[in-house]
């Protein structure tokens, strides 16, 4: 009998050290604790408005966002430095390899349609281009000489320039990387033959209080040519949400996370009714959610 005592109060604390040591491996949930998030820098001002509303919403979270070029984003993501991450292509192949090789379970989801923009010198006359002159502008063989500009050299846009536009062509000795996307801005304003590459994020008038998509007035627009409608197109929602505009992208959010935590919350939000609409008031389509684009014609003709 003293033996059985002996292994019942074995049993009993064994026991009790488990329960002791049981405790959850993750303290955030879906509206509440602490985590990171990597976004591409070009997102960073309908980000910012997301992340406003999600704060207000669920004072019990709290979301760092780092904004950094793209491929540094998915570098977080891998390393396990980011929860989610907003960037503007899926995974691919070999990244979803890697992930089954890490034990990453990955969850990606498109949340709105973007465009690139092609921004001049307001002294510029170029503010039609085909896509062909553009792409000869990127490979240095265009008639006129441009200076070419992009963000950074692990930028969203570079990536997409090169994959969806020149597809396999070089970049000409005439493109250069700046430090972000307000340096090229500013290098654009300030020089006539340079041509630089922005997101809608970057050329949406701040002052378009009714929504109109309007663009800042310090630098030019491109408008692209569509060869099948046969009409020169800038970037305005319409256009890119039936992608009649050359150069539409998508934005996703791709998340690691293996339970319902707070970067599950996160995105939740982003793909619902209140961050689809937030990201309609930035000028970008939203896609998780239903939109209808109707055809209108204008009379420019004054009543009699």
């Amino acid at each position: 009998m003293r033996g059985l005592g002996i292994i019942v109060f074995l049993v009993f604390f064994s026991l009790l050290g488990i329960s002791c040591d049981d405790k959850p491996a993750h303290t955030d949930t879906l509206s509440s604790g602490e985590i990171d998030v990597s976004a591409d820098e070009t997102y960073k001002a309908v980000i910012e408005s997301q992340l406003s509303v999600f704060d207000s919403s669920f004072p019990n979270a709290k979301i760092h966002i780092h904004y950094k070029p793209e491929g540094e984003c998915f570098k977080d993501y891998f390393e396990n430095k980011a929860r989610i991450i907003l960037v503007t292509r899926d995974l691919t192949k070999a990244e979803k390899d890697l992930c089954e090789q890490k034990q990453i379970f990955p969850t990606s989801v498109p949340l709105a349609k973007d465009a690139v923009a092609a921004v001049i010198s307001n002294e510029n006359e170029d503010s039609l281009l085909s896509v062909d002159q553009l792409k000869a502008i990127l490979t240095g063989s265009y008639k006129k000489k441009y200076t070419v500009v992009f963000d950074n050299q692990a930028s969203s846009l570079l990536r997409y320039i090169n994959d969806s536009l020149l597809a396999g062509q070089k970049l000409g000795s005439n493109v250069y990387a700046a430090k972000n996307s307000k340096e090229v801005m500013d290098y654009v304003i300030k020089n006539p033959n340079a041509i630089g590459f922005a997101g809608l994020g970057d050329i949406a008038d701040s002052n378009d209080k009714d929504n109109t998509g309007a663009f800042v007035k310090n630098v030019k627009v491109v408008a692209l040519y569509n060869d099948t409608m046969k009409v020169y197109l800038q970037p305005y929602l319409a256009y890119i949400a039936l992608k009649e505009y050359p150069l539409v992208r998508k934005l996703y959010y791709v998340s690691r996370e293996p339970y319902p935590g707070l970067g599950t919350g996160f995105a939740n939000f982003l793909a619902g009714p209140r961050g689809q609409l937030i990201f309609g008031h930035a000028h970008l389509f939203p896609l998780r959610m239903e939109v209808t684009v109707r055809s209108a014609e204008i009379n420019n003709e004054k009543n009699n």
